[in-house]
């Protein structure tokens, strides 16, 4: 009987230092900091299609987890290696297994802004606009493609860019390609609202038509205080139906964006983007115009101006005329004052 009562006890002994032990681990595992220890906070990327193999990798070789075998462990019993959620997370410092499986389980995921200012073609968009999320350029161009087939408001290739208001978006990394291009609709819509619609109808332009102007505009000014004045001038001849005569609207039509000086040889292409042969508004923007420049076009400014060229303090600004013969007199000023420059850098050398 001593005899069964020592091996009882032992026994009992056995089982308790192994759940004593087990529960120790146990909480070890699920509270003990094992993530970024004593580090910066930092963020992990995880890719669509990343297996767990793949992420305890990057996980290890990045220096995220302190301890990968009861990271490993917990995650596996929480499912987590079966079910890996792409996006974008920020782990803190000192955080626990559960904590940070808690974020990546449950895809708590921190926006990534995405950002453009400028493009002068649709084209140069997509890598802009995909750079932080997960979506590859030719994926945003496929998806913007759909949505030029079917979208309501008439975009075609030669106007999409009017679409692109640029400014920075918050959205998710793990968006997909539809939903990006549909996010970056909705903030059109939000943009175009009741106000800025109304001017546009007043007008008689439509919002693609503003942005076409806009591109004009912007391409044009140097001195953004000026450009509700430059709107004024192209609002005045599309008023006299009179051709633009938009210096850039010919590099856009040549695709030559290094022509620094637009000769009379360029005045010749044969576009619909000449705006020396075509009255009107070329078919769509040249180039993505920003959000001032756009309301320069809606709130533009009130004069008899038909002509502009540049100052010849080389400042930017322009002098701005009403009479063809007035536009010639500052033409020669700006002409003498160029060559006098020319003269003075080639005497430099």
């Amino acid at each position: 009987m001593q005899e069964v009562s020592k091996t009882k006890l032992a026994i009992y002994l056995i089982a308790s230092t192994l759940l004593i032990t087990f529960v120790f681990y146990g909480y070890q595992i699920c509270y003990t900091p094992n993530i970024l220890v004593d580090k910066d906070d930092r963020q992990v990327i995880i890719t669509s299609g990343t297996t767990f193999r793949k992420l305890q990798e990057d996980l290890g070789k990045g220096g995220f987890v302190n301890d990968m075998v009861s990271f490993s462990f917990l995650a596996r019993l929480k499912g987590y290696d079966r079910k890996i959620s792409p996006g974008r997370f920020v782990l803190r410092r000192n955080m626990t297994n559960l904590q940070a499986l808690e974020v990546l389980t449950t895809a708590r995921q921190e926006p990534v802004r995405v950002t453009f200012t400028n493009a002068r073609k649709y084209t140069e968009l997509s890598e802009k606009i995909t750079r932080n999320v997960g979506v590859h350029p030719e994926e945003f161009d496929e998806a913007l493609d759909r949505f030029i087939a079917n979208n309501p408001e008439g975009f075609t290739r030669e106007t999409i860019m009017a679409m692109f208001i640029p400014n920075t978006y918050e959205v998710y990394f793990n968006i997909v390609p539809d939903e990006l291009v549909a996010r970056l609709y909705e903030e059109y819509k939000k943009f175009w609202n009741e106000s800025r619609i109304a001017k546009a109808k007043a007008l008689g332009l439509t919002p693609i038509e503003v942005s076409t102007l806009a591109s004009i505009v912007q391409a044009e000014n140097h001195r953004e205080d000026e450009a509700p004045r430059i709107a004024g001038l192209y609002i005045n001849r599309l008023k006299k139906n009179m051709p633009l005569q938009a210096d850039p609207t010919l590099v856009f039509a040549v695709g030559d964006f290094s022509i620094k000086r637009v000769l009379d040889k360029h005045k010749e292409v044969d576009s619909p983007y000449n705006t020396y042969k075509n009255a009107g508004l070329p078919p769509g923007p040249i180039n993505m115009p920003g959000i001032p420049m756009i309301d320069a076009v809606l709130n533009y400014e009130q004069h008899d101006y038909i002509y502009m060229c540049s100052k010849e303090d080389f400042s930017g600004y322009h002098n701005f005329a009403k009479t063809l013969s007035e536009h010639n007199r500052n033409a020669a000023a700006y002409q003498r004052a160029l060559t006098i420059e020319q003269r003075k850098a080639r005497q430099a050398k």
